[in-house]
């Protein structure tokens, strides 16, 4: 059985020796996501909301995030409850995975493992992210991309290339 203790400790092996200070912050965010006690999920709660206050995070334990997220430079980051995202996750600064409320896009993203996602990127909509997948800094990303990807731009422009992310995960699970 899954436990919150193997998704925290990928991630703590995601950020090698450097024992980032974010990793308060998704150690609650594990025990809450897995916690079946109603009091105890009440305490992660409250100390999930003073590391989002503290870090500008907008990162709900109702989300599904796979083992190894790897959150770079912890500022206005949002990632919607709904959204599905695979192992080895890494975002940064002012990136955004959002809902699209409305249009044949209604929904919230499926992304795959092995994605990088740059500063103030957005992916938003129901569409499907696949491994291997980098999404290039200020990049608008509304539609389907395919494994092995580098997108950027906005409208977003998709290039494939074999190992998109080699260089950009670190320490993979």
């Amino acid at each position: 059985m899954e436990s919150w203790k193997e998704y925290y400790s990928a991630d703590v092996h995601r950020y090698g020796k450097s024992g980032a200070p974010i990793l308060k912050f998704q150690k609650y965010l594990r025990k809450a996501h897995f916690c079946k006690n109603r009091f105890l999920w009440m305490y992660y709660k409250w100390r999930i909301k003073h590391y989002r206050m503290k870090y500008g995070l907008e990162i709900k334990p109702e989300g599904e995030i796979g083992r190894g997220l790897y959150i770079g430079h912890a500022f206005n980051i949002n990632i919607h409850p709904k959204s599905v995202i695979g192992e080895n996750f890494n975002i940064h600064k002012g990136a955004v995975i959002g809902q699209q409320n409305r249009g044949k896009r209604k929904g919230a993203p499926k992304i795959g493992s092995r994605v990088w996602v740059g500063i103030n990127a957005v992916v938003v909509g129901n569409i499907t992210i696949g491994d291997d997948v980098l999404i290039a800094p200020l990049t608008h990303v509304n539609c389907d991309v395919p494994s092995h990807s580098v997108v950027y731009g906005n409208p977003c422009i998709i290039k494939h290339r074999d190992n998109a992310t080699e260089g950009y995960i670190n320490n993979p699970v």
